[in-house]
């Protein structure tokens, strides 16, 4: 009977495994813990979950709690091991996490078509199926093998991503299109700010609270993407000859060159996402909210995905990767998990659920974009010159017929629109 080796036992790769063996097909799932660890882990089970014990919201109209709900309805292992794990938190699912871990731990180790082994993989397996889980910490020496694999310039190892928010959310009587000098195409949207107005956000900006990192995450900060809080701290005006300058533009409003200007670039094909061009940050999140929210146009902003600056090993999979999470190249191989540029808990088992699916099937198994599992494996798929990890938000789904205002309202019917075409 053929054997499908996944590498790497997190969310991803247990998820895969469990769905693999659940089409008895046999698993050899590799482990490199206890022998080894990476620097953010330390405990010796399975799925194991470092920086929160919150899967997010379970309501339909948040998009990860969508993306829940089309788990549990086609049949995913781990989402109802967090059901039953749940700890109080309101409308979120948070579990307890040394329970959730030693749950799916125990699953796998009493399944009898996983055989489960405590090593780290150095070389890829020259036959047979393979699916690589190996996390965003992949360690050098695997990281490695991927770059012989898939070409060393399409893995990166640092994440220095900008803010992105839904197109719907920006005022436009304040914003405009346009490119410097009226040169272009008018791709971009501009946010024109007064002297007033930007003084404000730089104060604001220079005073944020920053993010922890990691000592491992300390050793790098290459000046390309310097975080736009430190890159303030070096003059009032450093911004203004950099990021937001205003030079080759005309606010419409006034008539005058603003004082600074933020620019708005199209992030998805869709042209439903726009992010902040030259906005990489770590600031902690709810500061991101509170400071780029004074930029005028962006008060009422629905940001679906905070800027980040860390240490994450993802492949360019836009380039690289099937909707099916299948390398296109070699299409014995797979991928699943923060590695394949989904970001989270359960983004990572729903790419390890759809990879899983497909690698244990004859048949590609592609769900709708109007899903949100099915978008996010679209998202990730779609080649784009700028592509960067993405959880799940509504602004990847495909627009309603029908234009509906309220945002609420918008997201309930897209999420029913979703759950009426989720199947197997």
């Amino acid at each position: 009977m053929e054997e499908i080796a996944v590498i790497g036992a997190g969310l991803a790769g247990s998820e895969a495994a469990l769905q693999i063996a659940q089409k008895g097909k046999k698993v050899k799932l590799y482990e490199m813990k206890p022998h080894k660890f990476s620097p953010a882990h330390s405990s010796e089970e399975l799925a194991e979950i470092v920086c929160s014990n919150s899967f997010k919201s379970n309501a339909i109209t948040n998009a990860c709690g969508l993306l829940k709900e089309e788990l549990r309805r086609l049949g995913s292992q781990l989402i109802p091991i967090a059901d039953c794990v749940a700890v109080p938190a309101g409308q979120a699912l948070a579990v307890d996490r040394e329970k959730f871990s030693k749950v799916v731990t125990q699953k796998i180790e009493q399944n009898p078509n996983i055989e489960l082994i405590r090593e780290e993989i150095i070389e890829l397996p020259k036959q047979g199926k393979v699916m690589i889980a190996t996390g965003p910490l992949t360690s050098e020496e695997f990281s490695r093998q991927i770059s012989q694999l898939i070409g060393e310039q399409e893995l990166h190892f640092y994440d220095a991503a900008a803010p992105i928010l839904e197109k719907d959310s920006i005022n436009m009587e304040i914003a405009f299109w346009g490119d410097r000098y009226g040169k272009g195409d008018s791709s971009y949207i501009n946010l024109p700010m007064n002297k007033e107005e930007y003084l404000k956000f730089y104060h604001e900006l220079i005073h944020a609270e920053v993010a922890m990192l990691h000592d491992f995450e300390k050793r790098e900060i290459f000046e390309g993407c310097m975080p736009i809080e430190i890159m303030a701290k070096r003059g009032e005006d450093t911004l203004r000859f950099g990021p937001l300058k205003p030079v080759g533009f005309t606010d419409p409003r006034t008539g005058q060159r603003p004082y600074a200007i933020v620019q708005l670039r199209q992030d998805n094909k869709e042209g439903t996402l726009f992010n902040m061009v030259g906005f990489q940050t770590n600031l902690k999140f709810g500061e991101q909210r509170r400071i780029f929210s004074m930029i005028p146009g962006l008060e009422k902003a629905n940001f679906v995905k905070y800027g980040v600056m860390h240490r994450n090993t993802y492949i360019n999979a836009s380039k690289l990767l099937e909707p099916t999470y299948q390398l296109k190249k070699e299409r014995r191989i797979y991928f699943a998990g923060q590695i394949t540029g989904v970001e989270g808990y359960v983004e990572s088992i729903s790419s390890g659920l759809v990879a899983g699916l497909n690698c244990s099937s004859d048949k590609e198994i592609i769900f709708p974009r109007e899903t949100m599992i099915g978008a996010l494996a679209d998202y990730i798929s779609t080649e784009n010159d700028r592509f960067q990890p993405m959880n799940a938000n509504f602004g990847i789904l495909p627009s309603l017929d029908e234009k509906v205002k309220n945002k609420l309202e918008r997201y309930e019917k897209l999420s029913k629109r979703a759950l009426n075409c989720i199947k197997l």
